[in-house]
């Protein structure tokens, strides 16, 4: 297995039925590119940027078309009554069809993201989020502007075309820089 890209990995992590399969892609994982995925319930068209680098994925489901960057928290918080003697918000979150998670945003608790929903780059999620919106900071949410796609399109520029643009940004920045 130590040959594997991190496609194929993954696809062992949590679409094998064999369990010293999955335990090994798990550690191969984990050692390779900093990530644990587990889901119970993971379409296999979800995607991870740069490797799922630095991401802890526990879900209780993640559906079709879902993409998760760098960085990303996705798990519990439960917590125990010492009073009631009891677990309290027991269950991993669910993200429903064609959710983005940006860079080090964190999902937490029995919690379910709606459809076409952005969570945005560090937010703090921990209640519910309707369908069609954009999450940032913790637990705000507002309307998806349905012009808009955040964070990834299909139809996504080049890294040739940004390292392009940057190092023209640089060079006025520099030209700027030298005028005071």
């Amino acid at each position: 297995m130590k040959d594997y890209s991190f496609d194929e990995l993954l696809a062992f992590n949590c679409f094998s039925e064999d369990p010293a399969e999955q335990a090994k892609a798990a550690e191969l994982l984990e050692f390779r590119y900093g990530c644990e995925i587990h889901c119970a319930d993971m379409d296999r068209s979800v995607r991870f940027a740069h490797h799922a680098r630095g991401c802890t994925v526990v879900a209780a489901k993640i559906c079709a078309n879902v993409i998760i960057y760098q960085n990303v928290t996705i798990g519990s918080n439960m917590r125990y009554n010492k009073i009631q003697e009891t677990w309290e918000q027991i269950g991993s979150p669910i993200l429903a069809k064609n959710v983005i998670v940006a860079d080090g945003a964190k999902i937490l608790g029995p919690i379910t993201i709606g459809e076409n929903t952005v969570i945005g780059a560090g937010a703090i999620i921990t209640k519910d989020i309707p369908a069609n919106s954009v999450a940032f900071g913790v637990n705000q949410y507002k309307p998806k502007d349905p012009t808009y796609d955040l964070v990834f399109n299909p139809n996504m520029i080049s890294g040739e075309e940004i390292m392009a643009i940057d190092a023209q940004r640089v060079a006025d920045f520099n030209k700027k820089q030298e005028g005071y």
